[in-house]
């Protein structure tokens, strides 16, 4: 028989990524340097899309919400993160982890979200350019925000108070950072409930805008290869190859963590893998978009040549 505790559960312990003191400080001025790349790369962006009229396009009010996302869920993990691999004390209280558990999967389930309303704004550009600014109006793209960001919170809300029936043996050891897959295995109480809600929402709220992401680019490839010119499909393409090179990165990551859970049996490999996945996309975001758009790289070069004036 598993131990239970008998009272409720106040904290839970994170796992160290290494125990050589030297290993710890290049991994903290690692994770440090990639944390503040991402935050200023992302804010770079919105600072572009903001200030320059011209990037006032439905395109780029998907990429602004998009930058803002990746620098909330980096937040959410990555400074409790690199408190972890300094401090003594390896715990995140039991509040604090379902607060991370929450906003991992608000923050997931948004950009998720908002790569498949990118998908769709190419798709009506490309398929559809004589209706595009009459479909793509403001209010859509605000309602496709709000939407997408009502039915990660609430599926956020939906598991977080699922957990809270949960009651815990006394290995308390999750990765870096909170996961919902890592709290149910902790689990001494019955998760079949909570193993199936996971299973449905992920593959519902997943699979359709995943879904939506390939129907897009179904049609936009169709509809490019019936062009005449190679200019006109040259065009068509380099509009697509940002949001492409995203949306490879971010499912790319999450199907390799997932492989990896299932495959690996070294907790530690699993745990740097889920680490990676919290990372690389948020911080390769900004630098996809600006080296790939023209638009986008004048505005920043703008704005990089106006730093020093403020100085």
């Amino acid at each position: 028989m598993e131990s239970r505790n008998d009272t409720p559960v106040s904290y839970f312990l994170l796992m160290k990524v290494t125990e050589d003191p030297e290993l710890q400080f290049l991994l903290f001025s690692l994770f440090l340097f990639m944390y503040l790349v991402t935050v200023l790369g992302n804010l770079l962006v919105l600072l572009a899309v903001s200030s320059d009229p011209h990037l006032h396009t439905p395109m780029y009010f998907f990429l602004a919400h998009l930058s803002f996302t990746d620098i909330c869920f980096s937040t959410t993990t990555i400074p409790k993160m690199l408190v972890n691999i300094q401090a003594q004390n390896q715990s995140i209280t039991y509040t604090g982890c379902l607060t991370q558990i929450y906003f991992v999967l608000v923050f997931v389930g948004l950009e998720n979200f908002l790569l498949a309303a990118m998908a769709y704004d190419r798709y009506i550009a490309i398929c559809h350019p004589l209706r595009y600014t009459v479909i793509m109006n403001l209010q859509l793209c605000g309602l496709l925000v709000v939407l997408s960001l009502f039915i990660s919170s609430a599926n956020a809300l939906l598991h977080s108070l699922m957990v809270l029936r949960f009651s815990f043996c006394k290995d308390l050891d999750i990765p870096q950072f909170c996961e919902l897959g890592q709290i149910v295995k902790l689990a001494c109480s019955d998760t079949l409930i909570n193993n199936i809600l996971a299973y449905f929402m992920a593959s519902l709220l997943g699979g359709v805008p995943f879904s939506g992401i390939i129907f897009s680019y179904t049609q936009i490839f169709s509809s490019v290869l019936r062009m005449p010119s190679a200019g006109g499909k040259y065009k068509a393409f380099s509009t697509c190859g940002s949001h492409l090179s995203v949306v490879s990165l971010f499912y790319g990551t999450s199907v390799g963590v997932y492989i990896n859970s299932v495959v690996s049996d070294s907790s530690r490999k699993t745990n740097m893998a889920s680490v990676m996945y919290t990372v690389i996309p948020q911080m390769m975001n900004p630098f996809i978009y600006s080296l790939r758009k023209s638009d986008m790289q004048a505005v920043l070069k703008k704005l990089v040549s106006r730093i020093p004036s403020f100085l």
